[in-house]
């Protein structure tokens, strides 16, 4: 599922109702892309088990986040997501009122597609009151799928 990211029948990122990930070429450390805003360098990534970003914009964002597999239990395996990431500027209120909820929601989404694509029963997260109200309001003023 990571060494799919970004082409057109992704199996992991819900391109269906978020911005679709896209790179400047194919996923490999330097490959510059994002989604939506958010602007990031691959900087590393072992296929099959991890792919790291290196946070570009928006402006304030440093940092990086990751997506990575990892064994769990005796046959059992974790996909994970994680942001190691500071804020400076206006950042620092961007990221809780806008971007984090929509973020958390995305991956929520991407978790449940990767559930799907592994022939489980899908644990899907309802979008909160907000994210539906932002994603309104992106949707009119800017663009996002529906």
């Amino acid at each position: 599922m990571l060494d799919g990211l970004s082409p057109e029948r992704d199996v992991l990122w819900p391109f269906e109702s978020w911005p679709r990930m896209r790179f400047d070429r194919p996923l490999q450390p330097g490959a510059s892309g994002g989604h939506g805003p958010i602007r990031y360098d691959v900087t590393d990534y072992q296929p099959g088990q991890r792919v790291e970003f290196q946070f570009t914009s928006p402006r304030g964002f440093h940092g990086k986040h990751w997506f990575e597999v990892l064994p769990q239990g005796q046959s059992g395996t974790l996909l994970r997501h994680t942001i190691d990431m500071e804020l400076s500027g206006w950042a620092q209120l961007s990221w809780p009122l806008v971007f984090r909820p929509l973020h958390d929601a995305l991956v929520e989404d991407a978790l449940t597609k990767a559930q799907v694509a592994l022939g489980e029963p899908p644990a899907r997260v309802p979008w909160s009151g907000r994210v539906r109200l932002l994603r309104k309001a992106i949707r009119r003023y800017g663009k996002l799928p529906r």
